[in-house]
Parts: C-alpha cells; sequence; structure tokens
C-alpha cells in the first residue's frame, strides 16, 4: 500500500503513519520527494484499508498496490481452473451448455425438458426450485417438492442438476438432495453470510454478477467463497443495469475477457435474463462463445407460452437443438469444442 503525505505533512504526522504500519506488522518506506513524501507499505498490504489512513492528519490519499482478492486471481494460479461436475469439465476446451426452465413447475414438464436438454445435446440441466421475484404476488417456486421433481427428472438422462439457493437453511436440504451446482444469484451476490456458508462445502458455485457490480466487486464476493475453502467457483455474466431500456439488461461481454485476465475460475454467461426475449438468445450466446466464455445458462421450456415465469426468454426444444449446432460452428472456428 502506498500513503501519500500532503505538502504540508510534518515529521510528526508521518511518524504517526509510519508507526500504525509497523502496529500491523509490515515494513516502511519512506520516500521523500520536493513536494510530496510517499510512504510504502512492505509485507501482506491486505491486512491494511485506505479508510486506516485517509483519515490521519498530513495525509493525502492512500492506495493498495495489489489486487484486494488473492484466491482467485490468475496472479497466484496461472493455469486455467477446469471444474468436475459429475464427470464434466466445466472451463476447459469443451463449452458447456446448462439447459432447463426457469422454474420447476410439474413433474411432466421436468421429464419432458431433461429430455429435450439431453437430446439437444446439453451435458447439465438448469431448474428453479427457489424462485426470486421482483413482485411478492408472483410464482415464487416449488420448494423443496421442486428440488424432488428436478432431482427425478435430471436423474433419468444423468444430467447434473444446477438451482438457485436463496436462503442460507435451505443449504443442509439442497446437499440432502445431491444439487450438484449451487447458484447464488444476482441479488444475493453480496449476501455475504450466504457466500461464507457456501464456502464450507465443496459442492460447485455459480456466482452471478449483480445487476450493478463492479468487476472488482463480484472478484471480491467471489473470495468470500474461496477464503471458506470451496475453490469450485464458477463466475456468471448475465447483463447489468444501465440507462438502456430497450431490452432487459444490458449483457456485458466486455467482462469475459477481462475476468479472464484476471482470474483462473470459469466463466459463463446467461443470455436469456440479458436479453429476456427468446429470440435475442441466439445472437447473444454466439457472441460469449466468441468472446472467450466456457459456458452458457440457457432457459428452455417444453411449451415456452405455458411457461409459469420468464416465459418471453425461454427457448423451444427446436430453437435449443438448434442454437446448439450453431455454437459448435463457433467453438470450432476458435479451437474449441460444444
Amino acid at each position: 500500500m502506498l500513503i501519500v503525505m500532503n505538502h504540508e505533512a510534518t515529521d510528526e504526522q508521518i511518524e504517526a503513519v509510519v508507526k500504525k504500519i509497523r502496529d500491523h506488522g509490515l515494513d516502511v518506506n519512506v520516500s521523500r520527494g520536493v513536494e510530496r513524501t510517499i510512504i510504502g507499505a512492505v509485507g501482506e498490504e491486505r491486512k491494511l484499508e485506505p479508510e486506516m489512513f485517509d483519515p490521519m492528519p498530513g495525509v493525502d490519499y492512500s492506495m493498495h498496490i495489489v489486487k484486494p482478492y488473492k484466491i482467485v486471481a490468475r496472479e497466484w494460479h496461472k493455469a486455467d481452473t477446469v471444474i468436475d461436475i459429475k464427470g464434466v469439465k466445466l472451463g476447459g476446451p469443451q463449452i458447456q451448455v446448462i439447459g432447463g426452465p426457469c422454474s420447476v413447475e410439474t413433474q411432466e414438464q421436468m421429464d419432458l425438458s431433461a429430455q429435450f436438454v439431453a437430446e439437444a445435446g446439453c451435458r447439465l440441466m438448469r431448474g428453479g426450485a427457489f424462485k426470486p421475484r421482483t413482485s411478492p404476488y408472483a410464482f415464487q417456486g416449488k420448494g423443496v417438492e421442486g428440488l424432488d421433481m428436478f432431482r427425478r427428472a435430471a436423474d433419468k438422462f444423468r444430467l447434473p442438476i444446477v438451482t438457485e439457493l436463496m436462503d442460507v437453511r435451505m443449504l443442509d436440504t439442497f446437499l440432502e438432495y445431491g444439487v450438484d451446482v449451487i447458484q447464488i444469484g444476482t441479488r444475493n451476490m453480496q449476501n455475504f453470510d450466504l457466500l461464507k456458508e457456501v464456502g464450507r462445502i465443496s459442492t460447485p458455485v455459480i456466482l452471478k454478477r449483480g445487476m450493478s457490480a463492479t468487476i472488482s466487486e463480484w472478484l471480491m464476493a467471489a473470495e468470500y467463497i474461496a477464503a471458506g475453502g470451496n475453490h469450485n467457483i464458477i463466475f456468471c455474466e448475465r447483463g447489468i443495469r444501465t440507462f438502456e431500456t430497450a431490452y432487459r439488461n444490458v449483457l456485458d461481454v466486455t467482462a469475459i475477457p477481462m475476468l479472464k485476465k484476471e482470474t483462473h475460475l470459469p466463466v459463463i454467461i446467461d443470455p436469456s435474463h440479458a436479453g429476456g426475449k427468446a429470440w435475442m438468445v441466439p445472437a447473444l450466446s454466439r457472441a460469449a462463445v466468441a468472446a472467450g466464455a466456457d459456458g452458457l445458462l440457457i432457459e428452455m421450456h417444453p411449451n415456452p407460452c405455458e411457461a409459469w415465469c420468464d416465459a418471453d426468454q425461454a427457448l423451444s426444444p427446436a430453437e435449443l437443438k438448434n442454437l446448439m449446432a450453431t455454437l459448435r460452428g463457433v467453438a470450432t472456428a476458435i479451437g474449441r469444442s460444444a
């Protein structure tokens, strides 16, 4: 960390900053210039925060010179992490598509969904048993009954399941039903107590980006999970909130290469929630794969017109099958497979 003193800082004020750094177990380097004195904290600077120094007399400003996240950073882990989900490798040369409905509705719907997901060539299945909704009067999901329906449907086709955990009190139930990948939704990206709890298990976690979160905030949220011991983390970009109203969210494709530079962990894209319209999903999916995404989270319903939530963005079984064929072409062009 660097602490920049203002030009009127006294020797006593400089010494006070030096003492505080040493009290936290770090060494100090003081560089006295013509107009400014710069104090460098040498050692594990993550023990220090700018707000510890900025209010001190004589301090102009302070800043970190290393990234605040460590475990998830590529700086400390150069090779890409590949996460094994019941034999399905996510993060390697093969792009994985996680298909399925927005919400679990009926056993028949889930049985058909699993069949169509498998026939399209997807290797994992998504489905929401618990649904966060903007309106308290909207369908909130089938809960534990939905988990049971989802598990039975997916098991017929040996599909690992991905579903969202909203409440830490349901974690044991998720483990009981053998949820293969736990999704942390956009509204819970900074629910730090929830992040800490999923950090204590080994089940892979999809961490969706908060609708207004910066890349740094997103990475720090992942660090909460990793700091607990669970390094099986998958980043999911699902669109961010901007001034634009022509579509549901703005898919930040730039986040893919940025994350690939900053972290060794896999990155996937949710084009369904980004565009909010089924007709947008193929174009956004192709763009994501071309930009380097390791996978896609795509909504498909056996009969989209009858979907209980997010009907506008769900693909039909035929549309999912056609999309998978085009994605294989894009993947091949960049030296990958799908």
